[in-house]
């Protein structure tokens, strides 16, 4: 399974955010709660994937691919009670990371995270947040998406 290593945070001031891509994503999660593994939906603006992902923290495991729309209404119906809806900006960091910052709605609103992804642990390790990251929630399970999806905002 390919690796993912990202950190994730809360976000404390909204950054100028007019040259980062918009997208509006609806997640769906086929699994349960307690399973080990996490099988999701995701519709991104007019792309549709299905994604795997085990483990958790820095370092998961993930597998992803595109599907059709028919596809991904055939499986849709089966996420209900565990759906996100988030819009998602996507932009450049010093060094050449690149962020993803969600703005969820609904339920949701008005939490808002941002995740960077890393080529190696050391570079996530070593990583220093700018000022408008807020605190670090990569390794608490109550700011998962599958987490949100099912028990809402944490108290």
């Amino acid at each position: 399974m390919n690796r993912e290593i990202e950190r994730r945070f809360l976000v404390a001031a909204l950054p100028d955010l007019s040259a980062a891509r918009r997208a509006q994503v609806r997640q769906g999660y086929l699994t349960r709660p307690d399973d080990s593994t996490e099988l999701r939906l995701r519709q991104m603006d007019e792309r549709y994937l299905l994604t795997l992902k085990d483990g958790e923290g820095l370092v998961r495991g993930e597998r992803e691919v595109e599907i059709t729309r028919l596809q991904f209404d055939t499986f849709w119906p089966e996420t209900d009670g565990r759906r996100i809806e988030k819009e998602r900006f996507t932009g450049a960091l010093a060094g050449g990371l690149t962020f993803e910052l969600d703005v969820f709605s609904g339920a949701l609103a008005p939490l808002r995270m941002v995740e960077v992804e890393f080529p190696s642990e050391e570079e996530a390790l070593s990583f220093t947040p700018p000022d408008w990251f807020g605190a670090e929630v990569t390794s608490d399970r109550r700011y998962r998406n599958r987490t949100l999806a099912v028990e809402g905002l944490p108290v």
